[in-house]
């Protein structure tokens, strides 16, 4: 999904069109959450590594060891990465299938449970952050806040699904209301993609 050349990392190419996740997520969120804001952080993180001691180092290295400038801009950019590349065209009925959900079911009790505490979590968080789905070292899944630019792999966690909180991720189509833009965020998860990160 990340991907370097010649030290630097690459913006990661979208799944699909910038329109293609309306009305969930506008064509001018995309433009501006993905244009913009990911661009910055990718910027800033290839522009600190030269003659660092991350300097062709994996971005989960440097997420895992990373502190101040380079960890906020390598965070940043791993977890707009994954929320990007999680999602698809919206639909109404959109549910897991495979591992996942039955993961969801063992460790939640259904997927309605699973949802109400991610949007209670992701609601809940003060500030600006992440809501994550992670498996732990026994498989287990767990749900975390991660304020700002943290990501589960500083927990030694795998990170499967996230939604961002951070006020510009959703003011755009949803101003204040951050309950009803992680609502509608299930109409957009590729769960094919969920699958995959569970392995």
């Amino acid at each position: 999904m990340i991907q370097q050349t010649n030290g630097k990392f690459e913006m990661p190419a979208l799944p699909y069109a910038a329109a293609d996740l309306a009305p969930v997520l506008s064509t001018e969120t995309i433009e501006y959450h993905y244009g913009k804001h990911l661009q910055t952080y990718l910027n800033n993180l290839n522009a600190a590594l030269p003659g660092s001691p991350f300097e062709g180092k994996s971005i989960a290295e440097i997420v895992t060891k990373a502190e101040g400038g380079v960890f906020n801009n390598a965070g940043q950019f791993l977890n707009h990465c994954m929320y990007f590349m999680q999602f698809k065209v919206p639909s109404a009925e959109n549910l897991p299938a495979g591992k996942i959900a039955e993961a969801i079911v063992r460790d939640f009790g259904s997927f309605e449970k699973f949802q109400e505490e991610f949007q209670a979590k992701g609601a809940g968080l003060f500030g600006s952050g992440w809501v994550w789905l992670s498996a732990d070292a026994s498989g287990k899944l767990v749900i975390t806040q991660e304020s700002n630019a943290q990501n589960p792999l500083s927990k030694g966690l795998k990170p499967l699904l996230t939604f961002d909180v951070w006020e510009h991720a959703y003011y755009i189509d949803y101003r204040n209301r951050r309950p009803d833009y992680l609502k509608e965020l299930w109409q957009i998860v590729d769960w094919n993609i969920v699958n995959e990160r569970l392995g």
